[in-house]
């Protein structure tokens, strides 16, 4: 399962790797075009008649983000297991065959790759070191779980995900939620082949956001906990005044220390109010039914029409929620 963004020539060097990898049983390919505004469709559909092995592609009506994008591609997929990679070639499609077989070997629900060394830019590289870091104090992940987007997920857990139908999915918050049958192995990282990556810090914070906001009520807890160590601080320096009152008698009070201390409980006040309003604000868009995604067009290719040309259908499903 492989979520598309102006991916564009790089199709071609995609279906290429998959003609040559051998799976006992077949293998589906489902490509999900994130509202893409290239021509990466386009080149979809021109190779998708030839294809050897059977591929679907699903168009989006628009782009919602990495996680949604899976999220409908997992629906789409059939196999016992499903694996999720990116479109940039640096997780090889051959060592899905290596998650795979230790799927099959430990009866894990969810096999997350992790790497000896990664060839990602180094900014990418912070994100997902800080990724990690927030979903083990949030999440409860296991500290020496790394969450790769290269994973293989079994039909049971994948069955159980994507019931989540909020309109702001994190895959990797729904799978620890869901199972604790979890393994890890090392595989190949290849430097990018073409094109830049699209990993934008705007990206990273509706990440975040979507894992503190979604997936946990830490951030509440946090609110509370500071609530409770400004009460502590005005409760000290009441104590201060009151103090310095009685013992040396009226004192000259600063400007500067006045403003000091409304600064901090009004902005204490403010980002509470800011935690609770976005916990609302999510609330209501989910309750309103804000779609998940929506799919203009399904494409369906199966090989073993006539001349071994394949045989594709197309189905479109305009503006209908997931």
């Amino acid at each position: 399962m492989i979520p598309l963004y102006f991916t564009g020539g790089g199709v071609t060097a995609l279906f290429d790797v998959f003609r040559a990898l051998q799976v006992p049983g077949g293998f589906d390919v489902v490509l999900v075009n994130d509202g893409s505004t290239d021509d990466t469709v386009e080149r979809v559909n021109g190779l998708l008649a030839g294809l050897p092995f059977a591929a679907t592609l699903v168009d989006l009506a628009r782009n919602f983000g990495e996680h949604n994008a899976v999220m409908e591609g997992l629906r789409h997929a059939t196999g016992d297991y499903v694996i999720t990679l990116d479109d940039d070639l640096q997780n090889p499609p051959a060592e899905a065959l290596k998650l795979l077989a230790h799927a099959e070997a430990t009866r894990a629900d969810v096999v997350y790759s992790y790497y000896a060394e990664k060839k990602h830019h180094w900014f990418r590289n912070l994100g997902s070191r800080m990724t990690n870091a927030a979903a083990t104090f949030l999440l409860s992940k296991p500290p020496g779980l790394y969450l790769s987007s290269f994973r293989c997920l079994s039909r049971a857990l994948v069955s159980r995900i994507v019931d989540y139908r909020g309109p702001f999915p994190y895959i990797d918050g729904l799978i620890l939620g869901a199972t604790n049958r979890i393994e890890t192995l090392l595989v190949d990282h290849s430097e990018r082949a073409d094109g830049e990556s699209t990993y934008t810090l705007r990206k990273l914070v509706r990440l975040w956001m979507n894992m503190f906001f979604n997936f946990s009520i830490m951030p509440l807890r946090l609110a509370s906990v500071m609530g409770l160590i400004l009460c502590g601080f005005g409760v000290v320096m009441v104590c201060v005044v009151v103090g310095e009152h009685f013992l040396s008698g009226p004192q000259q009070r600063g400007w500067a220390s006045l403003m000091a201390a409304i600064s901090i409980f009004s902005g204490s006040q403010l980002l509470i109010l800011g935690l609770l309003g976005e916990y609302v604000g999510r609330a209501y868009m989910t309750l309103a039914g804000k779609p998940q995604s929506l799919v203009r067009e399904t494409r369906r290719h199966r090989p073993g029409g006539p001349a071994g040309a394949g045989e594709t259908a197309s189905a479109t499903r305009e503006a209908s929620p997931t």
